[in-house]
Formats: structure tokens, C-alpha cells, sequence
């Protein structure tokens, strides 16, 4: 499926990533419905970012996936659905589980019911590699077992199941993109690369939970990649994807690199504050994506090093997005 000209639309759309697939988009020539949460600040997140000619060529609409209606209204007419929209952050999972179901779990039933009922060509449903738990075997592909370490996974769980459920009953036309950790400019200071950056920027001491744990780390431009061959590739449908780098690296290690490229002389240290729950924390996670490079043709493009700068550039930029002293959960 060629997505020029073709009626699209982004959940989540006001997210990093988010974001980056709707300018992508817009590059590509479809045309773009993005949806994000409201609010009354008619804020619509890092939309507000990008550049205005490619503002000017999306739609903007409001509102709640977790209600029914809405979802039925944004997804009306659309050729192609990329579900994003979800509550992502593992550490307000604990403090707001009910919240965090309720927006992943409940907004991606009520997608895939409108997607059935509008008869929406294509599908594309956002999971995550916390979905796995802590590995018990690397690479980890996509016949890992699954495990809610967090409230957060649980949800992503129960929603990549809905999904499913939907292709299997329902022949909807659904494929599942599984991201390992994409990082990137506009990335939240939730996120553990601009947590990084923006303390080791301004602050002699970085203050991180457990160093210990290794992630996958991919560029959002090539996770945006991911997205786009998924929804063009007929193979994808009914299937399962990791998109990710099929490289692993502690945070500590990171955190060193980090530190090294900013030039600073800075320490790093753990806080009690930061850690999470000892059986929540996910240990290990390094994709094995072999089957996005059999099914796809996707592989990484962009060198590790080269997006670790990128990212420092945009929040020395953009100092005002990004509170050093403070824990953003």
C-alpha cells in the first residue's frame, strides 16, 4: 500500500513519536488526521513543533479514545489507522493504574471497534518491548513469552491481545509494531536519554535510578521507518514486529556517553527516588529484528553516536522544555 494520497490518521499524534510519524506522513503525501488528547490549553503537544508548512497540512482534532463516540468520529473515513495514543510512562502506571488501563486497554478496544465498524483498510497497532519483561534469552524475538512487570505492560499486553483478537475474530486487518526504546529530539524528560542530557547539561551530578539495566535503544527516525513499511507491507498484517537496533547498553554505560559527549565534568549517581520496584524493573531487552528485516526490508540507519548528539543539540536548544531538577515520572 502506497501511502500518498491515502487518508490517514495518528492517535497519539501530539506525542514523540508521534509527532515524527505525522511529519513523516505529510512528507509522504497522505493525508493526515492527527488526533491528540484535550486539553484546555488547546495544547497540542509536540505538534507545536513542527514546521509550519507541515502544520498547515494536518488536521488537528480532540479528544478521549477511552469514549466510544470519539473514537468512532476520528476514525470515520480513514484509510489507514497508526493507534499511538496511549499513557506511556511505567512509573505513573504505579501511582494510576486504573488510568493507565483504562487509556490503553479501553482506547484500543474502542479503535479497533470503530477500524471494524468504518471498515478502515489497515491498521497499524503500537506495542512495546516492555511487553517482555526482563529477557529470558537475547536477542529477544517475537515468540518471547510475555510479562507484565509494571502496570503499564500489563495494559500494552491487554491491548496488543485486543487487537489480535480483532485480526482473528474479525479479519480486521491489523499488524502489531513492537518498538524497542526509541529515543530522539522532543523526547520527554520522562525518557531516559533527555533525562540524561538535560542534568549533565546544567547540573554537576546526574541522578538516575538503577544503572545496571541494559535497553535497545533505536533513533525515531528509523522507528517512524518502521511504521511506515509496516502499514505498506501486506505481510504485516497478523503479525508481530520488533523494531529495534539489536544492540544493548546499560544505562550507566549510556549515562558515561552521554556525559563524554557534552564535555562537562559531571558524576552520576542513583537516588533511591528513581528506582523502581526490584521485580518491576525490566533487567535486559535487545531485539532481535530479523523479522522486520525479512518481511520489511527495515534495518536501522542511524548511527548511535549521531543520534545521542542530535538529541543533545535539540535540549541545549530547547532548554525550557526540560526541568534538570526535577523527577519527571
Amino acid at each position: 500500500m502506497n501511502l500518498e494520497g491515502r487518508r490517514v490518521l495518528v492517535t497519539g499524534a501530539g506525542g514523540f513519536i508521534g509527532s515524527h510519524l505525522v511529519e513523516r506522513l505529510v512528507e509522504l503525501g497522505a493525508t493526515v488526521r492527527a488526533m491528540v488528547r484535550y486539553n484546555s490549553r488547546n495544547d497540542r503537544g509536540m505538534i507545536e513543533r513542527l514546521p509550519a508548512e507541515v502544520v498547515d497540512q494536518v488536521t488537528v482534532v480532540v479528544g478521549d479514545l477511552a469514549e466510544e463516540a470519539t473514537a468512532l468520529e476520528v476514525v470515520k473515513g480513514m484509510e489507514v489507522v497508526f493507534h499511538l495514543g496511549a499513557l506511556i510512562a511505567i512509573p505513573f502506571s504505579y501511582l494510576r493504574p486504573h488510568e493507565t488501563v483504562r487509556a490503553n486497554v479501553l482506547g484500543t478496544l474502542n479503535v479497533m471497534q470503530a477500524a471494524r465498524a468504518h471498515g478502515t483498510k489497515k491498521v497499524v497497532h503500537t506495542s512495546t518491548s516492555e511487553v517482555y519483561g526482563s529477557a529470558r534469552y537475547t536477542p529477544i524475538d517475537e515468540k518471547h513469552p510475555l510479562q507484565g512487570q509494571s502496570p503499564y505492560a500489563a495494559s500494552k499486553i491487554g491491548a496488543d491481545k485486543i487487537a489480535e483478537s480483532f485480526h482473528l475474530s474479525f479479519g480486521l486487518p491489523v499488524a502489531t509494531i513492537r518498538p524497542f526504546n526509541t529515543y530522539g529530539p522532543r523526547q520527554s524528560a520522562r525518557a531516559v536519554i533527555p533525562t540524561i542530557v538535560s542534568q549533565a547539561l546544567v547540573r554537576d551530578t546526574v541522578e538516575l535510578g538503577s544503572l545496571h539495566p541494559t535497553r535497545d535503544l533505536t533513533y525515531v527516525t528509523d522507528t517512524v521507518d518502521g511504521f511506515v513499511k509496516v502499514a505498506e507491507s501486506d505481510r504485516s498484517v497478523g503479525e508481530v514486529i520488533n523494531v529495534g537496533s539489536n544492540f544493548q547498553i546499560s544505562i550507566g554505560e549510556l549515562a558515561e556517553q552521554i556525559v563524554a559527549l557534552v564535555g562537562r565534568d559531571v558524576k552520576i549517581r542513583t537516588t533511591r527516588e528513581r528506582e523502581r520496584p526490584e521485580r518491576s524493573e525490566v533487567q535486559c531487552l535487545q531485539a532481535d529484528n530479523r523479522r522486520a528485516a525479512e518481511l520489511l526490508g527495515w534495518r536501522p540507519a542511524v548511527t548511535f553516536r549521531e543520534g545521542l548528539q542530535r538529541v543533545i543539540d535539540w535540549v541545549r536548544n530547547h532548554p525550557a522544555d526540560y526541568k534538570a531538577d526535577c523527577y519527571n515520572v
